[in-house]
């Protein structure tokens, strides 16, 4: 035996499984299910906005008859912090839930420069790469003192450089440039550090591990290369006095055979000087030897 039960539909129960898809830098995305399956006629949702830096609130109304439901939530800040709620139009039990917008990305090239008494700071405009940003917001400089373990606000500017004076010989800094803070700095862009030693050069922490290996073997590639060109060259040197060396050799070799004997006579100085003294100085021709004349 069986039977057959159809429940009526409750519309006081809340959206269900009320959670963000996907979070951007001006939008979110946000997906619930109705309050319950497979419902028979449109179904009118509020989805209230508010905003919880600017103490603001938006209402979006939103239609459907799915039983998931997806909306985008758009015109967002970036580095925003938002409570959503999602119910029925007729004032049900809600569901709620709470986002952030991702922050703007950081300056990129963030760049020391040394002068005499003081360094500069230089970075790119982050308008080149981040449309919702202005120039007119600009950017606020935080410095670290790893000595005195301090950070401190050093300022803020509109333009793309930034001067600091006063540092302390032996010190280690670490100073970072982003996005001003907006409406008591609860909306921040992302920061760009860079580290500063007590020589006073600025190194960035993520450009320097990449870099050394690079610097060392543009380094040690020029000296093998000058250490093979070297070597080539001694071979070559080598090898050419050794070929004239054995031309001379064989030269005097062929000065000094004898074909009666069949080999190569050698003296010393001293015993050709003597052979010359004792020779006996031919005076003539003998009659057993014939004379041939051309």
């Amino acid at each position: 035996d069986y039977v057959v039960v159809k429940m009526i539909p409750d519309n006081r129960l809340p959206p269900r499984h009320l959670h963000a898809v996907r979070t951007g830098k001006t939008f979110a995305v946000i997906k619930w299910e109705s309050p319950y399956d497979s419902p028979d006629q449109d179904m009118l949702y509020a989805v209230a906005v508010k905003d919880l830096v600017r103490k603001t609130d938006k209402i979006y109304k939103v239609k459907s008859r799915n039983s998931t439901v997806e909306y985008t939530i758009k015109k967002l800040e970036p580095g925003g912090k938002y409570h959503v709620i999602v119910q029925l139009g007729n004032m049900s039990k809600e569901s709620s839930m709470k986002i952030n917008t991702v922050p703007l990305s950081a300056p990129d090239a963030l760049k020391i420069i040394t002068e005499n008494d003081h360094i500069l700071l230089f970075w790119k405009s982050l308008a080149l790469k981040e449309s919702n940003f202005n120039e007119s917001r600009g950017y606020e400089i935080h410095m670290f003192d790893s000595l005195m373990n301090i950070t401190a606000y050093l300022g803020n500017t509109t333009e793309n450089f930034f001067k600091v004076s006063n540092l302390k010989i032996g010190h280690n800094y670490s100073f970072s440039v982003q996005a001003r803070c907006l409406y008591g700095g609860q909306m921040c862009g992302e920061p760009a550090t860079l580290l500063y030693d007590e020589l006073g050069t600025g190194e960035d922490s993520s450009a320097s591990k990449s870099g050394r290996p690079a610097d060392v073997a543009a380094i040690v590639v020029p000296v093998l290369f000058l250490l093979l060109v070297t070597l080539g060259i001694g071979f070559v040197v080598l090898y050419m006095r050794h070929r004239r060396l054995q031309s001379s050799f064989t030269a005097f070799a062929n000065s000094h055979y004898s074909s009666r004997l069949g080999s190569a006579i050698f003296s010393s100085g001293d015993d050709l000087g003597d052979e010359d003294d004792e020779a006996p100085m031919i005076t003539g021709f003998s009659d057993d030897v014939p004379m041939v004349i051309a």
